[in-house]
């Protein structure tokens, strides 16, 4: 005896694939995915290029012919071409951006490369130098071989931005083996649209939170870095986990700098990374700035 869930499906059935093929285009990704577990009529429109289409961005075909490596970007579908922008992120600007998409929702994501960025003394070579590696996302990456002054800045328009949507920014990086001076000193993080308000916060570079505020210094040795200097050393427990660094996926280390609604108001989005106690600092290695959509709920 059919239930009244099988009548249902029955006659979802009936319509025409193009018909829910529109229905679906206004769901999300998630849920055309999930769709195609009702029927076989429902697994091929939610497969179909109709759909996927409409969760690509509208620019996504300029972005994708304006990259250097747009043509290995081979795809037999549009959700084929969905799936693999959110899974590798592709080369844009002369290799100084990366173009991806949030998995959820579709809106538009990128990562500043270091040559995109404003790197105080980046071009001195005793203090910075390109590097590449085989996990890096550019071709070359900047690594501090020693400063006393950090700083770090990025800019995007907001137009390049999925409009109407939450963005959280990061700084992606890592440390060498040999890396000092960065356990718990505090660095001042800020993002806001260029000619308005800045929203500052403090955050630690440190990737080992649980040692002691006793740092490594070249040539003289270990000793307490804070108190040389005069400045009162911050306990562990008064620093919050969204203050410390987090592994991503890729091994690499993010943190986050702060968030930006992209609204109605064009401008340039601002991100800023600043650490100027004066002490000197090395062994960072820095990927670039990531602008990505908030996942959706």
């Amino acid at each position: 005896m059919a239930t009244a869930e099988t009548e249902a499906v029955g006659l979802l059935d009936v319509l025409p694939e193009g018909c829910v093929a529109n229905v679906l285009s206004f769901t999300s990704p998630p849920d055309a995915c999930r769709s195609s577990c009702v029927s076989t009529t429902f697994r091929s429109a939610a497969d179909s290029d109709a759909v996927w289409d409409r969760f690509l961005p509208s620019e996504c075909q300029s972005i994708i012919s304006s990259s250097a490596d747009s043509s290995s970007l081979l795809f037999s579908s549009k959700k084929e071409l969905y799936l693999r922008l959110c899974d590798h992120p592709l080369l844009i600007d002369d290799g100084k951006k990366s173009f991806f998409l949030e998995k959820r929702s579709g809106k538009k994501c990128f990562m500043l490369s270091p040559k995109e960025l404003v790197i105080v003394w980046i071009d001195t070579p005793r203090y910075w130098k390109w590097t590449s590696l085989p996990d890096a996302r550019f071709p070359e990456v900047a690594e501090l071989i020693s400063v006393c002054w950090l700083e770090i800045r990025g800019m995007i328009s907001t137009c390049m931005l999925s409009p109407a949507t939450l963005y959280a920014t990061y700084l992606v990086f890592k440390t060498t083996t040999d890396s000092y001076g960065f356990n718990y000193q505090p660095v001042e993080v800020a993002v806001g649209l260029v000619g308005a308000e800045f929203h500052k916060r403090t955050v630690y570079l440190d990737t080992e939170r649980g040692r002691s505020p006793i740092v490594r210094r070249r040539g003289i040795g270990i000793f307490n870095r804070a108190r040389f200097l005069g400045f009162p050393a911050p306990r562990p427990q008064e620093i919050d986990d969204a203050q410390c660094p987090k592994e991503r996926g890729d091994g690499w280390l993010e943190i986050g700098l702060g968030e930006f609604f992209n609204g109605e108001e064009n401008g340039e989005l601002e991100m800023n990374v600043m650490e100027l106690n004066g002490h000197w600092k090395g062994g960072l290695i820095v990927q670039g700035i990531e602008i990505r959509a908030k996942e959706s709920t």
